[in-house]
C-alpha cells in the first residue's frame, strides 16, 4: 500500500512538472530562452531526467531579467492580467525581486501555510496576531490568510510599536504569535520592561520565520524562557517558492519539508550534482514549486545550507523529507576567519547562551587581507560588563578555536529589528 502511494505521488509530480513545463516553454519568454540555451526544449519524461538535465536558477538571472525589463521582467506563463497579487522580496541579499500571484497560485501557497498552522496545533476559533509591517514583501501575508482559511481571528499588527502590540496580545488573548526569531526576543523582553507577568501570557505557541533561529536550540530556549507556557514553531519559506517547511512535533531540532508541493532536491554546492536524499545529505536546497505556474521557477538555488535526514518515518508518524537543524544558513552569510568558517547561526548559537546578553552585532573588517570579527554587545545589568564580556569570549575560543573581542556598549545602542535582523556589518578596515 505504501508503495503504491508513493509511486501515484510521483506519478502525480511528474503530471504536474510537465504541465509546468510545457507552459513555461510555450508562453514563457525567460524560461524558453534559458530551457533551449541547455539543449532542453522537451518536457522531461522523468524527474529524474530533469534533475539531471534542467538548468539551475538562480537568483541574479531573475534579477537581471527584471532589470532589463522593469518592473517585473519576462518570468510569465500567463498575462499579466490574470495575476491578482503582488509583492516583493526583502532585499536582504541584494535589489529586491517583485512576484506576481494569479488567484490559484496565492490560494496554493495558502494551503500550504494552512498545514503548517494545523502542525502548530493551531485550532478554529484562536486568535493569531501577526507582528509584522504588511509591506510590500511576502512576509506573513500567506499565513494571515491561511489563520481566515482556518477559521481564527488574525489581528493585523502592522503599524502598531512593540508595547502596542504587548498590549495587543493581552488585551485580545493571543494564543499563536507569527513573527521573526529575533522579534520574538524582543517582544518578550517588552512584555517584561511593561510591567505585565509573563506568567500569564496567554500566547500558547510561536511560529517564527524570516531568519535562522527557530532550530536553534539556545535561541528557542531563550525565547521560550521569555514567553513562559509557549512552544516555538520553526518556519521557513521563500517569496520565490512561498511556503517550504514546518515544525516536527515529535523533535525540536529538525523541521519537516512539504515535499508533496515541491521537486525538492539538496546539490554539492560546488559539483552542483544532486545528492542522494535517501541517506542524510549536506549542501544547499534547491527547490521547484509545482503549483505557482504564473511565474515560474525551475530548480531554484535558494542559497540556503541544510542537512537532510534519511527519509524514514518519524516519531510524528510522518514521511516527509526532514531537515534537521532548519536552515543552517545562506551560502553567502558565511565568513572565512584564520582558516574557520564562521556561520551566524552557530555565533548565535554561542551568543544566546551566555545569559545577560540582550542584543548583539557582529563587525566584519580586513587587514591586510585577513577577515577580522569583534562583536558588540548590550548587557541586560544583571552582570558586570568585564565578566560578561570574558565568558562570551570563552565561548567563542571554545566553539571555533578563534579570538572573537567581545566590546559591551551602552543600552540601546545597538539597532532593533522587526522582520529579518541585520546583526553583521562590515567596516572598514
Amino acid at each position: 500500500m505504501a508503495r503504491a502511494r508513493t509511486r501515484k505521488s510521483r506519478l502525480d509530480r511528474l503530471a504536474q512538472l510537465q504541465s509546468l513545463v510545457a507552459g513555461a516553454l510555450d508562453q514563457n519568454p525567460f524560461q524558453r530562452a534559458r530551457l533551449e540555451k541547455a539543449g532542453c526544449a522537451a518536457v522531461p519524461s522523468s524527474l529524474e531526467e530533469f534533475a539531471a538535465r534542467f538548468p539551475l536558477t538562480l537568483k541574479s538571472e531573475l534579477s537581471e531579467d527584471q532589470r532589463r525589463h522593469p518592473p517585473f521582467g519576462t518570468n510569465f506563463s500567463l498575462p499579466l492580467e490574470q495575476f491578482r497579487r503582488i509583492h516583493q522580496t526583502s532585499s536582504t541579499t541584494g535589489s529586491p525581486l517583485r512576484w506576481l500571484d494569479t488567484e490559484e497560485s496565492w490560494q496554493w501557497m495558502v494551503e500550504s501555510w494552512t498545514l503548517v498552522l494545523r502542525a502548530a496545533e493551531v485550532a478554529a476559533g484562536e486568535r493569531v496576531l501577526f507582528a509584522f509591517s504588511f509591506g510590500p514583501f511576502l512576509g506573513f501575508w500567506v499565513g494571515f490568510d491561511a489563520a481566515q482559511r482556518l477559521g481564527c481571528a488574525p489581528v493585523a499588527a502592522g503599524g502598531m510599536d512593540s508595547r502596542s502590540r504587548v498590549n495587543a496580545i493581552f488585551d485580545f488573548q493571543v494564543t499563536t504569535l507569527c513573527c521573526t526569531p529575533t522579534y520574538a526576543l524582543r517582544l518578550g523582553e517588552t512584555v517584561g520592561s511593561s510591567g505585565l507577568d509573563p506568567v500569564q501570557s496567554p500566547v500558547r505557541r510561536i511560529i517564527v520565520a524570516g531568519e535562522t533561529g527557530g532550530s536553534v536550540p539556545a535561541v528557542r530556549a531563550r525565547i521560550e524562557s521569555l514567553w513562559q507556557g509557549a512552544r516555538v514553531f520553526d518556519h521557513y519559506g521563500m517569496t520565490e517558492v512561498g511556503p517550504v517547511t514546518f515544525q516536527c512535533t515529535a523533535r525540536d531540532d529538525a523541521v519537516h519539508v512539504l515535499d508533496e508541493r515541491f521537486l525538492v532536491e539538496v546539490i554539492d554546492p560546488r559539483t552542483q550534482a544532486s545528492l542522494d536524499l535517501a541517506r542524510e545529505a549536506h549542501g544547499e536546497l534547491v527547490l521547484t514549486p509545482l503549483c505557482r505556474a504564473g511565474q515560474p521557477v525551475l530548480r531554484y538555488r535558494t542559497g540556503d545550507r541544510v542537512h537532510s535526514l534519511a527519509r524514514a518515518r518519524c516519531a510524528c508518524g510522518r514521511t516527509t523529507l526532514m531537515l534537521q537543524g532548519g536552515i543552517l544558513a545562506r551560502a553567502d552569510d558565511m565568513v572565512v576567519v584564520r582558516g574557520v568558517n564562521l556561520f551566524p547561526s552557530a555565533v548565535d548559537e554561542v551568543v544566546r547562551s551566555i545569559p545577560g546578553v540582550v542584543e548583539y552585532r557582529v563587525e566584519i573588517s580586513e587587514k591586510t587581507a585577513m577577515t577580522e570579527v569583534n562583536v558588540d554587545i548590550e548587557s541586560d545589568g544583571s552582570r558586570p560588563d568585564q565578566a560578561l564580556a570574558q565568558e562570551l569570549e570563552a565561548a567563542f575560543r571554545r566553539a571555533f578555536s578563534l579570538r572573537i573581542p567581545v566590546r559591551v556598549v551602552p543600552p540601546q545602542t545597538l539597532p532593533r529589528f522587526e522582520l529579518k535582523a541585520r546583526r553583521w556589518v562590515k567596516v572598514a578596515g
